[in-house]
């Protein structure tokens, strides 16, 4: 791994649009939803802020938090176990008086103190709502060149129907960008604007002491959100810079997109462009080796470690210890941890939540517009 050496902390706030995903947050929050067989949503920006050299992360939770200080623990698969710096799990209510935050002003405001006494110069934020490998010293890079005093990651991109159909719409805000030469100059608040549009990935930089500072002011008069209440009224006076990300990214928005992202990793071509870049981090469990009994069928998946397969699957994503038994057949699912398909089950377009049962000779079909969730635990 390399060594810690960018003059920046990272911030992550784990919590960001989980209202988009309800069915997938009732035990858990967006950073700790499973992705692409083995990994957690977190561990593509935490692996990416690592691999870049930054070895002191913050991650600010709100609710929900149990699974995903489960996953991370030390934070030694991302080589976080450290003296100084490492990684930091925030808790709500760690400060007297501090509320469960709302926004990312009230979330900073919460640790104030904390970055008061970091040494670093930069600050990096960003939510986990994005897999994505993503070149945190190419933005800090760009953004000590420009002499920016913000500078924005982007994506050109359609914003995505799950965000614009969001029922909730004030709590999760999404933004897109207008840009002159490289400056931001418009930021437009949950646009519903059709085609591609430069569409803000969340992923911020600035200074460390001008971020306190701009916090500091925007918590005592009862501001909330970073980007519509600090960056779009001041966005005149401050310096904005934009920085395009051409690189492959996963976002998930709603429930289709969670399926959609999920199965595009049985692209090869989309597999290498998330995970070629440079590793990806996440929890090691030592399991067995996928095992394919006599007369199973195989076909185009993605199976994690300890999964026992007998039966036919095909077009699917299994996660750690699925077990498909004899006669039963898989198509176009994601199949989460622990989920036992028994004999003769005939499945398509389901998502599994975690140890979930299908009951023997079950048959449960979704469709790829509408694919069918079953929470966590049940038998079905």
């Amino acid at each position: 791994m390399v060594n810690s050496n960018a003059n920046a902390l990272g911030i992550i706030f784990p919590n960001s649009y989980d209202n988009m995903v309800p069915e997938l947050v009732t035990e858990r929050l967006m950073a700790s939803i499973p992705f692409a067989s083995r990994y957690r949503m977190v561990d593509f920006i935490l692996s990416s802020m690592v691999n870049c050299g930054i070895g002191n992360v913050s991650i600010i939770v709100r609710k929900n938090y149990h699974s995903l200080m489960d996953h991370l623990g030390s934070g030694r698969e991302w080589d976080l176990t450290r003296k100084n710096g490492g990684l930091n799990i925030v808790p709500p209510f760690a400060e007297k008086g501090v509320a469960v935050y709302n926004g990312r002003v009230e979330a900073l405001a919460s640790i104030l103190d904390f970055l008061k006494s970091q040494k670093e110069k930069y600050v990096v934020m960003s939510d986990a709502n994005i897999a994505v490998n993503f070149d945190f010293k190419a933005l800090i890079d760009a953004h000590v060149a420009s002499g920016a005093d913000v500078t924005v990651a982007y994506k050109e991109e359609p914003i995505p129907e799950g965000m614009m159909q969001a029922p909730t719409v004030s709590k999760d805000l999404y933004y897109t960008l207008g840009i002159e030469d490289g400056r931001v100059k418009k930021i437009y608040i949950n646009s519903k604007e059709a085609g591609v549009q430069n569409l803000s990935m969340n992923i911020y930089i600035m200074d460390r002491e001008l971020l306190i500072d701009q916090i500091s002011t925007a918590f005592v008069r009862g501001f909330i959100y970073f980007e519509r209440d600090i960056l779009a009224p001041h966005i005149d006076e401050l310096n904005i810079q934009a920085f395009k990300f051409d690189g492959y990214v996963a976002r998930i928005s709603d429930m289709k997109s969670y399926f959609d992202e999920n199965m595009k990793m049985l692209d090869d071509e989309n597999l290498d462009a998330l995970f070629s870049a440079n590793p990806v981090y996440t929890k090691i469990r030592d399991d067995n080796p996928t095992r394919y009994i006599n007369g199973a069928c195989a076909k185009n998946i993605m199976a994690a470690d300890g999964c026992v397969i007998e039966g036919d699957v095909a077009d699917s994503i299994l996660f750690r210890g699925v077990k498909i038994a004899k006669g039963a057949k898989v198509r176009n699912c994601v199949l989460m941890q622990g989920t036992v398909i028994e004999a003769d089950a005939d499945i398509e377009y389901v998502i599994t939540d975690k140890n979930v049962t299908i009951t023997a000779g079950k048959a449960l079909k979704g469709s790829d517009s509408f694919p069918v969730y079953v929470a966590k635990h049940q038998v079905v």
